[in-house]
């Protein structure tokens, strides 16, 4: 059964029950068929009976305020509905009625802020649908919503009757991407916004400037991107259409500049910003730099003070992030004059040596109209109460933050790049159940951002590494904590999922056509068989790869690694699968004839799988998997006869398969299996 059959059909068996109790609702009357695959969920919905029919002449209908960006999210919506039903939704008559009304009191704030009223409710009957939001961004949220609620079946499409009260549990809900170390082009950000505005995110954390590019052009300092970018930089005019589009979906862009730390590519083209003499080149490699800001010169503030306010002229939120993590202080030790600065303003180190920085920065940025965010670091004695923390280090440094009086973002737990499944990410929350926080605490945890940092990403796989997982995390940081059931969720998932393809995404799409250039041919049904059971590495263990190998950012991302997305359906689905059989293989046939057919099809795979890789150059270094796959196929099927048929295996069977799964835990290629913890459990239960 594949992953979009299997979520049919447990949608069906779920029929409309939700994962927490805080969602108010109530089952759905056989009769009308609604399946709920909403993400995220909604902070309260109640399920009536009937349905209202979408139909050729199905029309909307607008009062109260309008203005041209609340148009064209109405006009997008519109668009994406007649796509999902084949006809022309119209727009009705003034003065006439239609099916459905959306109702918005006002545009809300001029720029979009982090208090914004994105709440909406929507109302559906057998007669009408009506949404009604104080705010453009609200009616963006609810018309989502309205989308992810289209039904359909023989009788034809149809929206579910329902009553939905909707806010987001929490203000800030972001998705940072690092275009220094891979730069990534206008569409691939555009196509990343579509989908963030699809499950509800509302910020746009973009890594503008590292050690391997600075990627903004400065009119003011050219250098920065005439020799700190390798060519590949966005316009000012480009930036600018990025806050425009962005505005348009309901999502702020929060920019970032990293310093004083992360800042080669300054250095290349002004090393008069640095603390060591040079000369410096764009950085290709991976890692900490040395290179740093000279916080001790007045011509270091000056050059920030024109750049800050240059920026601020592109970039209309009032938040702007300046990085300061990972500053390693080897330059400030080294170069004598800015310990004997240190020594005159007692300066003890140079975590205090970057508060001052930070200070100073942060008088800059208020110049500017501008208010502070900073990684972890920036948090040190005497930090303004008014900066933003965002920690890369966890929960408790968030929290500390919070009882210190700081407001925080959490992006631990949500760093993409490490590889982790949706469920490790659902499973992370900003403000976790049995915090200490007093509630004046908790509220200073604005919300969470997850992080798609770029060493192994660039524009044919970024939509695999963000997507769909990133949805599992706009859930967490929307619907109420105790929407927290990881089956559900991936239930909701895998449609969701196709949806996100649906706008222009491409990961789904992406594996196929990655397998199909490793292999040199169109024809790899067998490969898909491997790839289906096989993940990347995690970030580490390729991380050591890479700097053994010698990688760098001019290397091609074209190996099995790249195509595999980090958590493919087979994962969670084996688990589940094996699961259930295992809680009692006599009484569940039908998953045991799965995972029979399962077994058989991998060791069924080898002849031709051993063929194609052995002359595909780019999978020779995974050919091991292709064996192990047949052992693991074998290793299934051998288990559920001895389950089956009460026989006892031979002696040393159990050692010798734990010792062919402990060989196929190793990683070969950088890839890693899927299954093998369930086969584990698997060839446990054999006596």
């Amino acid at each position: 059964m594949n992953y979009l059959t299997k979520a049919i059909v447990n949608g069906i068996v779920a029929g409309t029950m939700l994962a927490g109790a805080a969602v108010a609702q109530t089952a759905a009357p056989a009769e009308s068929g609604f399946v709920n695959t909403l993400m995220p969920q909604p902070a309260q919905m109640t399920v009536g009976s009937g349905r209202l029919a979408i139909a050729p002449g199905f029309a909307f209908t607008t009062d109260k305020s309008s203005d041209d960006r609340l148009d064209g999210a109405i006009t997008w919506a519109m668009q994406r509905l007649k796509i999902q039903v084949g006809f022309v939704i119209q727009q009705a008559q003034p003065g006439a009625t239609a099916p459905l009304l959306i109702s918005v009191d006002g545009p809300g704030e001029t720029i979009q802020g982090i208090d914004e009223d994105e709440s909406y409710s929507l109302e559906i009957t057998s007669q009408s649908a009506h949404l009604h939001a104080a705010t453009d961004v609200g009616a963006m949220r609810g018309l989502e919503t309205l989308l992810q609620l289209v039904q359909s079946d023989g009788q034809g499409f149809w929206l579910p009757a329902v009553s939905i009260q909707d806010s987001p549990r929490f203000r800030w809900r972001g998705l940072m991407i690092d275009c220094s170390r891979h730069f990534e082009p206008i569409g691939v950000i555009e196509r990343t916004l579509d989908g963030m505005a699809a499950v509800k995110l509302n910020v746009f954390h973009w890594h503008l400037s590292d050690d391997q590019g600075f990627r903004i052009e400065s009119k003011i300092f050219p250098k920065l991107t005439g020799e700190g970018s390798d060519g590949q930089f966005y316009t000012q005019e480009e930036a600018k259409e990025v806050v425009a589009y962005a505005r348009g979906l309901g999502i702020r862009v929060v920019p970032e500049f990293d310093m004083p730390g992360h800042s080669t590519s300054w250095a290349v083209g002004y090393p008069e910003l640095a603390s060591a003499p040079g000369p410096f080149t764009v950085g290709h490699n991976f890692g900490v730099f040395n290179a740093t800001m000279d916080p001790t010169k007045k011509s270091t503030y000056e050059f920030l003070d024109k750049f800050i306010g240059e920026m601020a002229t592109i970039f209309p939120d009032a938040y702007m992030h300046v990085g300061g993590d990972e500053n390693n202080g080897v330059e400030w030790k080294q170069n004598s004059q800015i310990q004997a600065f240190m020594q005159a303003h007692n300066l003890s180190d140079t975590a205090a040596l970057q508060a001052y920085f930070s200070q100073q920065v942060l008088k800059i940025l208020a110049k500017h109209g501008k208010k502070m965010i900073g990684w972890d670091e920036v948090m040190t004695p005497g930090l303004p109460k008014d900066v933003v923390v965002q920690s890369w280090r966890g929960f408790d440094s968030l929290a500390a933050g919070a009882k210190q009086g700081y407001s925080g973002i959490l992006s631990a737990g949500y760093y993409l790049d490490q590889m982790d499944s949706a469920a490790e990410h659902y499973r992370v929350d900003p403000v976790p159940a049995g915090s200490d926080l007093t509630p004046q605490q908790a509220a200073l945890i604005l919300g969470g951002e997850a992080c798609m940092w770029s060493e192994y990403v660039d524009p044919q796989v970024i939509d695999s590494r963000i997507w769909p997982r990133t949805a599992a995390i706009a859930e967490r940081l929307w619907s109420p904590q105790s929407v927290n059931n990881v089956d559900d969720m991936y239930r909701r998932l895998w449609v969701e999922s196709l949806r996100l393809e649906g706008l222009g995404l491409t990961h789904i799409s992406q594996e196929d056509a990655s397998l199909r250039a490793l292999a040199g041919t169109p024809d790899i049904a067998s490969l898909r068989v491997l790839a289906a059971v096989l993940q990347p590495v995690n970030f580490d263990t390729r991380g050591s790869w890479s700097e053994s190998h010698g990688v760098t950012t001019l290397d091609p991302l074209d190996h099995l690694i790249d195509a595999l997305p980090p958590d493919p359906p087979s994962r969670h689905d084996f688990d589940e699968l094996m699961s259930t059989y295992l809680q009692d293989p006599a009484g569940h046939p039908d998953e045991q004839a799965e995972l029979l057919e399962m077994f058989r099809s991998w060791t069924a795979a080898q002849p031709e799988l051993m063929q194609l890789m052995s002359g595909a150059p780019l999978l020779v270094p995974a050919l091991p998997r292709a064996q192990q796959l047949t052992e693991l196929g074998t290793m299934g099927a051998e288990a559920i006869a001895y389950l089956s048929s009460g026989v006892a295996a031979p002696a040393g069977w159990k050692a010798q398969q734990m010792a062919v799964l402990d060989d196929a835990a190793q990683p070969i290629a950088l890839t890693r299996f899927t299954v093998l913890n369930a086969l584990r459990n698997l060839v446990n239960e054999v006596k």
